[in-house]
């Protein structure tokens, strides 16, 4: 074989390889996520047999070792999957419910402060156009806290985890109150349930992402694995 025509050979093999070995990993999680989305948590206040799921704690941390783009179509892969399992009808309302998990694994993993400032900005847009989100303005604080935490705290675990929740919790609010029938009394009542539903999440979030960061620390990794050696179990019980 002449030497250009085994450069380019050997260059598709590893194109294929890489290519095979991130669709696989992409797969497991996947497939992980999915199996959590049947572990209901906590039903959501509200809505009739609607649940809050293990996959709360594991959708956004796809950003974390995957990037933000990566680590978001996961998540919607995720949430596929799992939405195909449980047979539910693939109505609009229903896809659009996906997309808070894609948002929050996307802040988990980004390093782009422009999207930290858009989606509360927007949001912050959103609820006060609605006349029950004008009633209910407190609700709207909620919508700042990943902002904040992305101007000073985003580079530790547990403050980015509640980001993360946040940002899906900030979506999946504005989308509630545009969809679903409800009152400003609702939201106010809610105000102390979503502190500690979010801190709840939060912690489950940062838990698994050490959980994961210690298993994928043991093996030989594909490169767009990223592995944040600072949360391994082994590092943390060091510090």
């Amino acid at each position: 074989m002449r030497p250009k025509k085994a450069f380019k050979f050997a260059l598709r093999s590893l194109v294929m390889k890489h290519a095979s070995s991130k669709f696989a990993f992409v797969v497991l999680f996947s497939a992980i996520s999915a199996i959590a989305l049947q572990i209901n948590f906590s039903k959501v206040l509200g809505a009739e047999n609607q649940y809050f799921t293990l996959f709360q704690f594991l959708g956004p941390i796809a950003g974390g070792f995957l990037g933000p783009i990566l680590g978001a179509v996961v998540a919607l892969f995720s949430q596929v999957i799992g939405f195909l399992v449980a047979g539910k009808e693939p109505t609009l309302l229903n896809m659009f419910r996906l997309a808070p998990m894609l948002f929050a694994a996307y802040y988990f993993g980004t390093k782009n402060r422009k999207f930290d400032f858009i989606i509360p900005l927007l949001a912050l847009t959103l609820w006060f156009a609605h006349p029950i989100g004008r009633e209910a303005w407190l609700t709207s604080a909620f919508f700042l806290i990943p902002l904040a935490i992305s101007l000073r705290f985003k580079d530790r675990l547990f403050a980015k985890s509640i980001g993360a929740t946040f940002t899906a919790y900030t979506i999946g609010t504005v989308f509630w109150l545009y969809t679903i029938p409800s009152t400003a009394a609702f939201w106010w009542a809610l105000i102390p349930v979503t502190i500690t539903e979010r801190l709840l999440f939060a912690a489950g979030i940062s838990v698994s992402y050490v959980g994961f960061m210690s298993v994928l620390a043991q093996f030989s990794l594909p490169s767009f694995v990223k592995v944040d050696y600072r949360y391994t179990l082994t590092n943390l019980l060091k510090a």
